[in-house]
């Protein structure tokens, strides 16, 4: 009874009829458009929201009706009427009308449901998609000139130079993952102004390609112009193909050149051997005369040495019952941590060798994410080198000791750019997520503001911020994932850097201590148990002969005996 009552009312007919109107109207044209603006996944969401919502201009049908955007309503509205004057004769609402023809496809790509109805949307559409594309107009410099002047009105919004704080607002609003419209309306837009639809995708590719190189945070090639815009949903996507083409991932060249290394060693190892082989004799020859040399100056020690064994003290400690002493509860304690202490290495590398013979196809583990800071790295003799050449320029040379890292500039836009791609890409990524993994990087080896200090000293992240702590906290803070992904090069300079990095004796023995004494009180109550039984020893002994006689011993003189 309670359950009904606090059931919501609703209109059962109502729902019917809109049931069947969907099933009937948009089915079959649903069915064949992916989905393109997502809403940010909640893992993502929760770390910051404002980095995810827009907080000056909203642009699409997600956050059109919140109140504190409506401000810039007068300015989008403007720069409609602006457009409106340079479409020739041509009213705004045609560009209405070919919008309503395309509602349903509008909507299918949307991951949310539209709570709007179909002259809504189209108006918000065109007077949206003329705001961003004055925008955008304006912020596309082509040899130094922007390619059309800014409007009285949008004076106090737009700088090309970038200083004014409204203008990198609209820029990180205009870059969120909930915060696009369709690109195909745009080009709708201008086909209305072009004499063909070739004209108007060229035009929309140099406007993208100008504002990807504004908004990338990493210094790409000079030919990098992203995909082309009948391959991209909008803006975002545009943006993630310029900064991670896709021929870069889909068929790494990395395996192209782990296959020549393997050659290469393969011949080095038989030129070895041939060498060894000619070298065989002479070595032969000098170990039989090594051989000859120690086993004659080795004769009387070895002599001496059969003295002490079988002297009457090593035949004391022969006799002590060590089995009784192993089964001492202490010692018993014992046996099975240090029996796995000595063994652990062995352990790790069968384990190894059995993840080597699984394949590389598994996701990684939480822990392999880890990797040493950059501190730590310039302390084992690792160099830190600028590329740029973009984020598959990742890579570690282990002969120079040097890790290549691309340049990366870090403004007060780069992390809502940053964060909103990889929103975009653990929505959309099918295959490895380029970015996110790149982020996870970044966020291993940057763990303090001295780690972020040494690499803008060195040039490869190109600091706008106030101080080298908003830098470490920028990408310590980008720590979230929606899912563990492997890409192969970038998990490849892991797996280098950690190797090279754990073969060092100063960090085999910090591990050592830090797992074995420090981290451990077992250790100490070990050595107890260990000084225990050397006292019961030497009392044993002690029963056996007098201390007396055992001080006038002279260090294990056979004639003492």
């Amino acid at each position: 009874m309670s359950t009904t009552q606090q059931r919501p009312h609703y209109d059962e007919t109502q729902w019917v009829k809109r049931i069947q109107q969907t099933l009937d109207d948009e089915v079959d044209e649903e069915t064949e458009i992916p989905v393109t603006i997502f809403a940010v996944p909640k893992a993502l969401m929760v770390s910051d929201p404002e980095l995810y919502i827009p907080q000056q201009v909203a642009i699409g049908p997600y956050h059109h009706l919140r109140a504190e955007l409506y401000d810039m309503e007068r300015y989008k509205v403007a720069a409609a009427k602006r457009n409106q004057k340079e479409l020739q004769n041509v009213k705004l609402k045609h560009l209405v009308d070919h919008i309503l023809k395309m509602e349903l496809r509008i909507k299918a790509n949307y991951h949310r449901p539209l709570g709007i109805g179909a002259e809504a949307l189209a108006w918000m559409m065109a007077v949206d998609v003329s705001f961003l594309f004055e925008f955008m107009q304006v912020c596309a410099v082509k040899e130094g000139k922007a390619i059309t002047r800014i409007p009285s009105r949008m004076a106090h919004l737009i700088d090309l130079s970038g200083r004014k704080t409204a203008h990198n607002a609209i820029l990180r609003d205009i870059v969120m993952l909930e915060n696009q419209i369709p690109l195909f309306v745009m080009r709708k837009l201008l086909e209305l102004q072009f004499s063909s639809v070739e004209m108007a995708d060229q035009r929309v590719h140099a406007m993208l390609t100008a504002l990807s190189r504004d908004l990338s945070p990493f210094q790409m090639a000079e030919t990098a112009e992203g995909a082309a815009v009948s391959e991209c949903a909008h803006l975002l996507e545009f943006l993630y193909n310029y900064i991670v083409p896709k021929t870069d991932w889909e068929k790494p060249a990395s395996i192209e050149i782990d296959v020549a290394e393997e050659e290469e060693d393969k011949d080095k190892e038989a030129a070895e051997g041939e060498e060894a082989l000619k070298q065989s004799s002479h070595v032969r020859q000098l170990r039989v005369i090594v051989w000859s040399i120690v086993s004659t100056s080795m004769r009387k020690p070895v002599i001496y040495m059969k003295r002490v064994v079988l002297s009457k003290p090593i035949k004391l400690v022969v006799k002590l019952p060590w089995k009784i002493i192993s089964n001492i509860p202490i010692l018993k304690a014992f046996k099975q941590p240090l029996e796995n202490m000595f063994s652990a290495y062995g352990e790790k590398k069968d384990d190894g060798d059995e993840e080597a013979q699984n394949g590389s196809e598994k996701p990684p583990l939480q822990e392999e994410i880890v990797i040493p800071s950059v501190t730590q790295l310039l302390e084992a003799g690792v160099r830190f080198s600028p590329t740029k050449e973009g984020i598959s320029s990742f890579n570690f040379d282990e002969k120079s000791l040097t890790l290549y890292i691309p340049v990366i500039k870090v403004d007060i836009n780069s992390e809502v750019v940053l964060r909103n791609l990889v929103a975009y890409e653990a929505c959309v990524a099918a295959g490895p997520m380029v970015l996110t993994r790149y982020t996870e990087l970044m966020n291993g080896i940057i763990d303090t503001e001295v780690d972020a200090g040494e690499l803008c000293r060195r040039g490869i992240i190109n600091n706008h911020l106030k101080s080298e702590k908003e830098v470490a906290d920028l990408w310590n803070g980008m720590s979230k994932s929606v899912r563990l992904t492997k890409v192969g090069s970038l998990d490849r300079v892991i797996a280098d850097v950690n190797r090279f990095y754990s073969q060092r004796w100063r960090v085999k023995m910090g591990r050592f201590m830090k797992d074995y004494v420090f981290g451990s009180w077992r250790i100490l109550t070990f050595l107890a148990a260990v000084v225990m039984v050397v006292l019961m020893c030497l009392q044993a002994f002690c029963q056996v002969y007098s201390c007396h006689r055992i001080l006038r011993i002279k260090a294990l003189d056979p004639d003492a005996f």
